[in-house]
């Protein structure tokens, strides 16, 4: 934290978030909030809404789900930082900012977070000037041949890695680097009897977070050699499940779809042909964090991966990931071809632009690749195949949902429609509430990401209950404090949201600014916007005396596996017990 919690807070709560925006965007009141129309995503109904009511100084938009305190807006709309962004707000309200508290352990992450980036940038260069080289001809010569033009090669900055197994590492130190500094960039490799870069004779692709620094790389193996792929380590400035390629380019599409693909050369040459919706994980399945990014800008997930055994398998393990995000996912069809480069260069962007337009649905999908698993000219395996299609129904809790299914399977399997229902009701009074996680053809979902997955929603929903109605604290308080919330950034939300309500106060937009990163300020105003207006409440108070007790179940049960006393692991037993009978809200 660069300035103290305090500050911020002044800085916010001197600044009505109504005439913030309303200096940028038109707004109307209607009942107590006001909407407009949404400055970061293309709409033709105000779905942007900025809420002044008392502390919860917040702006969400239901459209593209971008929420945030009126820092987060300066960030976003001027592109600013957060520093930046601070002092716009402070020299608005006439608040002189003092000198940054840099804490030792603060300041020397940041310096060495710059520092990377500044490596970064410098390699992205020298990796262009290398392209253009007599040295990167050949390298150039494969890009060329894949029919990319120099616009497109100039904007997604491609370069080139040379042959020599030390040439970055003598380019950055000439830069003014040290060995320690060229260590924590991971693109060079330093041991007592070698040093070579991380990459060479390779295609590079600098990937780029959403302000548009370069915070790794990717590298494509020109001739022989293994891994054919090759992305940078992970560092302070990247994490592989939390970025995706070419969203700092798709992110301004005014469209409503993002289109999903495998990797750089597919977001490139789609971009070219005038797709610039499309993104790609870099180099590993997608992941809940990047279902959670792609939510921040869409609704609608267009999978368009390799028509391959591979590439329906990763569309499969993506779907349910997609789903869980509250994202509505289709899936493209190629075939023939392999991928959609291959599409537009036999049939054009039209023939392309068509299939994203006939995208199948996500659950239809699922059910298309398992036919192929049964032979429905077969009595046995096509009763075998419908009892699976019921089965996989039973987990869907819309009841509309389900019937529209059943028409559309029925009709197109032969399926007796009657006896299809009927399993179906029976089958989901066995499992209400859990969610069908498809299989693959290849391994099943992870048992332990399953389970991360369901604490992490658990931890979210009790926050935003919390937030919702501050007054639960002093119910809560009894039972739950800020250690029982074990995932990053739950736990920080958690420890900031509690030291409020121990102070007497709440207030949503400290909490959200008080993350430096728009992207966590963000998630922050997800879980604080919520209001459960669609939830009664009976409801309301049966799902949050369940998070309370999963919550803290969870908590004792990784304290157990910690705990080296047998009288100690007997009492926390005890408890775990106690909390089963637990009773928050008495009639």
């Amino acid at each position: 934290m660069f300035y103290p919690q305090e500050i911020i807070d002044q800085v916010i709560e001197a600044n009505n978030i109504v005439d913030v925006i309303g200096s940028y965007v038109p707004l109307t009141k209607k009942g107590s909030t006001y909407f407009g129309l949404c400055p970061f995503h293309s709409e033709k109904t105000p779905s942007f809404s900025v809420t002044d009511n008392g502390s919860k100084q917040m702006f969400y938009c239901f459209g593209c789900h971008t929420g945030g305190s009126a820092l987060t807006f300066i960030m976003k709309y001027e592109n600013y930082s957060y520093s930046e962004a601070l002092k716009v707000l402070a020299d608005r309200a006439g608040i002189t900012l003092p000198k940054p508290d840099y804490s030792q352990a603060v300041s020397e992450r940041y310096k060495k977070k710059q520092r990377i980036l500044d490596a970064y940038k410098d390699a992205a260069i020298y990796y262009v000037h290398l392209l253009r080289s007599e040295r990167g001809a050949n390298a150039y010569k494969y890009i060329k041949d894949r029919d990319l033009d120099d616009k497109t090669i100039r904007d997604f900055g491609l370069g080139y890695s040379d042959k020599y197994r030390d040439d970055l590492y003598q380019y950055l130190k000439k830069k003014g680097y040290t060995d320690e500094e060229l260590k924590d960039t991971g693109l060079v490799s330093i041991r007592e009897t070698d040093t070579h870069d991380y990459f060479w004779n390779r295609l590079m692709f600098p990937i780029m977070d959403t302000s548009n620094r370069v915070i790794a790389f990717g590298g494509r193996v020109l001739g022989q050699g293994e891994p054919k792929y090759l992305n940078s380590p992970e560092t302070i400035c990247f994490e592989k499940s939390r970025n995706l390629y070419g969203l700092n380019i798709a992110k301004r599409h005014k469209g409503k779809d993002l289109i999903l693909v495998e990797g750089y050369m597919d977001v490139i040459s789609l971009h070219q042909a005038g797709f610039t919706n499309a993104v790609a994980s870099l180099g590993t399945a997608l992941t809940d964090n990047h279902a959670s990014v792609l939510k921040r800008y869409t609704d609608n997930v267009l999978i368009s991966y390799d028509s391959d055994g591979a590439g329906q398998d990763a569309a499969l393990r993506a779907l349910p990931k997609l789903k869980s995000a509250g994202i509505n996912a289709k899936v493209v069809d190629l075939n023939p071809y392999k991928d959609p480069d291959e599409l537009i260069r036999a049939l054009g962007a039209d023939e392309y632009r068509k299939r994203l337009k006939e995208a199948v649905n996500g659950f239809i999908f699922e059910v298309g690749v398992l036919k192929r698993s049964y032979d429905l000219e077969d009595p046995g395996e096509k009763t075998r195949f419908g009892n699976e299609i019921c089965n996989r129904l039973s987990y869907i809790n819309d009841e509309l949902e389900v019937e529209n299914y059943l028409q559309v399977f029925c009709a197109r399997y032969k399926l007796d429609y009657e006896i299809m229902s009927s399993k179906v009701k029976k089958l989901a009074l066995g499992h209400e509430g859990v969610e069908y996680a498809p299989k693959t053809s290849g391994n099943n979902i992870n048992k332990d990401n399953r389970q991360k997955d369901g604490l992490e929603q658990n931890q979210k929903m009790l926050l935003a209950h919390l937030a919702n109605d501050p007054s639960l604290y002093e119910k809560l308080s009894k039972i739950i404090d800020e250690s029982d919330f074990g995932l990053t950034p739950y736990d920080i939300i958690a420890k900031l949201m509690f030291n409020q309500f121990r102070q007497g106060k709440f207030n949503p937009a400290g909490i959200i600014s008080s993350f430096e990163d728009c992207n966590d300020q963000e998630q922050a105003a997800q879980i604080l916007y919520n209001d459960f207006a669609d939830m009664d409440d009976e409801t309301r108070k049966k799902a949050l005396t369940d998070c309370v007790k999963k919550l803290k179940t969870n908590h004792i049960s990784r304290m157990i596996e910690e705990e080296k006393d047998i009288v100690k692991i007997l009492e926390l037993k005890k408890e775990q017990e106690y909390l089963k009978k637990l009773v928050i809200f008495k009639e």
